[in-house]
């Protein structure tokens, strides 16, 4: 499973091939040079085993480092203004979310606003669900069943 930043098999062997078709270009142009030159006879090659993994991670560190360079370039993503604007506007969000005043305590035998509105809002919200709370739940036990009942057919 290939993890956040890694390159894909198909991103290394690609790598892999440039390398190769950059050595092959290196090796043409020296033996262009020594074509040039007929006294001296180019030297005989040697055929060695070509190992992938140096190869790779030196691609790997490469590109790792071209994307750090990007990642660190002079011309930012976003203008300096855009930035500042939705700085600004984040931090008058985070002002709204925060209470403008704590909650004051009141003392037993005083009345709040909050506990008028809870007092009268406790018998209806009885009422309502008297009227309401059990038809919901049967619906959503008949919907359990059914779905019991039809995973099992």
């Amino acid at each position: 499973m290939r993890q956040a930043g890694e390159p894909s098999v198909e991103e290394i062997l690609e790598s892999i091939k440039k390398v190769i078709a950059r050595d092959n270009r290196v090796e043409a142009a020296q033996s262009r040079t020594l074509r040039t030159s007929p006294a001296e006879a180019p030297p005989p090659r040697v055929h060695e085993v070509l190992d992938l993994t140096e190869i790779a991670s030196q691609i790997l560190s490469e590109d790792q480092d071209a994307a750090v360079a990007d990642a660190q370039g002079d011309s930012p993503l976003l203008p300096e203004t855009t930035t500042a604007s939705m700085r600004d506007s984040l931090a008058a969000l985070a002002m709204l979310s925060e209470p403008g005043a704590a909650p004051q305590i009141v003392r037993s035998g005083e009345t709040s606003l909050e506990g008028l509105v809870r007092e009268m809002l406790r018998p209806m919200l009885a009422d309502w669900l008297d009227r309401n709370l059990p038809p919901m739940v049967e619906k959503m036990v008949a919907g359990e069943i059914a779905r019991i009942v039809g995973k099992k057919s």
